[in-house]
């Protein structure tokens, strides 16, 4: 049991409260919050940031900043859905979860080798490959809008239920794919939890030097994530592809800097060493009801921006107060 005290040091408190008062405020002003089809869609809006969130939370406690696994998802969902696309492909969609998870294993293990073995800064390394692996996609493949083949476009139509808004006259699917992001946080959780291997990524993220010195192995450790960023980033890719039904290789632009932020916002310590799955998914939470849910209350768009960048700014500071104040629990898994 986590003590009262404790308890009310901790970031993902005040982030829940924030998402409550949110949740609230939409609901009194508009009466359309808490309506079946917008919970729905609001789910929906978050599952792929919600998946992008894990790779990103897992490579900012070890102490880095990864800013390329959009270039990286986009790269390997084109790449697969063009392989694909001339046969129209029809058969498991299993398959174009597996190519869309190699071509990003491969683009995480450049990251992995330039820094884990060259001792690379993080984000330099990844803003270049972000603009390489860009090149590729719009320079040497030429990428533009395309159709899907019919196994993904199939996929993509399932859903688990449906609601269905009788004031509004308006429909919504919970998509398959919410069952990705809920076995990548299970399979987190238990790597962070019971595993030498997550120990050694919240160790890295503490003190680099002392991490080697207790015996973990710092080059293996960092290869490991950013192949599994890599890895999630192209199951990402593959999973966005499917609910939109086309492929637009332009279609997750400027969502790395939205992701970064909702983790950090979340709790997690851009220093390293610290932060929560709980945290990351409500940071994901509130950046999604904030950039979907605000039109409700009568803002317009442009304000939107403004309201999401206070908080950014906000919750960096108090990330930032904490780590130089000592707060927090270095190692929290949840």
């Amino acid at each position: 049991m986590i003590h009262t005290k404790k308890l009310f040091k901790r970031t993902e408190l005040y982030i829940f409260f924030a998402v409550v008062f949110l949740c609230i405020l939409v609901q009194v002003r508009s009466g359309q919050f808490f309506t079946s089809n917008n919970l729905v869609d609001l789910t929906r809006s978050l599952v792929i940031p919600g998946i992008f969130s894990v790779g990103a939370l897992m490579v900012i406690v070890s102490g880095g900043i990864d800013v390329s696994f959009t270039s990286i998802g986009a790269l390997a969902m084109y790449a697969t859905t063009l392989i694909l696309l001339p046969g129209n492909y029809s058969g498991p969609i299993l398959l174009p979860y597996v190519m869309g998870a190699v071509f990003g294993l491969l683009m995480g293990l450049l990251n992995g080798v330039l820094i884990a073995f060259f001792h690379f800064n993080t984000m330099v390394v990844t803003l270049g490959t972000s603009s390489f692996f860009t090149g590729i996609l719009l320079g040497t493949l030429g990428a533009h809008d395309i159709t899907v083949p019919a196994a993904m476009r199939r996929h993509g139509q399932a859903y688990l239920f449906r609601v269905y808004n009788t004031v509004a006259n308006l429909g919504s699917e919970m998509p398959m794919t919410i069952f990705i992001l809920i076995g990548l946080l299970v399979l987190v959780f238990v790597v962070f939890r019971y595993t030498m291997l997550g120990r050694g990524i919240f160790a890295i993220g503490g003190d680099e030097v002392s991490a080697q010195r207790a015996g973990f192995n710092v080059i293996g450790t960092k290869m490991f994530i950013y192949a599994f960023v890599g890895t999630v980033a192209g199951i990402a890719g593959v999973a966005r592809v499917c609910m939109m039904q086309n492929c637009q290789p332009t279609s997750l632009n400027g969502m790395e800097m939205t992701v970064i932020a909702a983790v950090v916002l979340g709790g997690t310590r851009v220093t390293g060493g610290v932060g929560t799955l709980t945290g990351a998914i409500l940071g994901i939470a509130l950046m999604t009801i904030m950039s979907n849910s605000l039109i409700l209350i009568g803002i317009p768009t442009y304000w939107q921006r403004v309201f999401t960048g206070a908080i950014i700014i906000i919750g960096t500071g108090v990330s930032a107060y904490q780590a130089s104040g000592g707060h927090g629990k270095r190692g929290s898994m949840l």
